[in-house]
């Protein structure tokens, strides 16, 4: 699947450099030594440097060899073929978008929702489950969270419950 693992920022330095507004969690493997990037209007981008300057990423691509030609790709978004159902490091690592889109339901088996998004908050992920009129908000942890089935698309939470109703 193509997924956008960034944008080049405004060039650094007079040799070529961009600075890069990172979108994934994986950045050592997405942006490595000769790592092809696509991008929509400049073609595919061949990672030929890479460096972090004050916390910043800094990547060179070939044939960009000085300020002016990587100013020229400056707000270009950068996209790797990502596959979402290879195994993460862990056996509870799963992308958000195998988890977006599975229906989530209580311990009983009755219904609560379906997850729309996930949230990823400094403390953990935070499923966003749209149930009812309202959207409920649980954090994406075992003891909330037991049971995930990525292949049939379900999940089983345990909600908090305030005057005897899901919040």
């Amino acid at each position: 699947m193509r997924l956008n693992v960034g944008r080049i920022g405004r060039a650094h330095g007079i040799l070529g450099e961009a600075t890069i507004e990172v979108r994934t969690d994986d950045a050592a493997t997405r942006f490595a030594l000769g790592a092809r990037l696509e991008t929509d209007d400049h073609g595919d981008l061949t990672v030929e440097s890479v460096r972090v300057h004050n916390g910043i990423l800094l990547l060179s691509f070939e044939g960009y060899s000085d300020r002016n030609a990587i100013e020229k790709l400056r707000d270009a978004l950068l996209y790797a073929d990502i596959d979402i159902n290879a195994p993460g490091e862990d056996d509870d690592d799963y992308h958000v978008l195998q988890l977006v889109g599975c229906k989530a339901y209580l311990e009983d088996g009755s219904l609560v929702g379906d997850i729309t998004d996930v949230l990823n908050l400094p403390g953990q992920d935070v499923l966003v489950i749209a149930g009812g009129s309202s959207e409920i908000l649980i954090p994406f942890v075992r003891a909330l969270v037991p049971e995930v089935d990525i292949t049939n698309k379900k999940l089983v939470v345990i909600p908090p419950i305030i005057d005897g109703r899901v919040q």
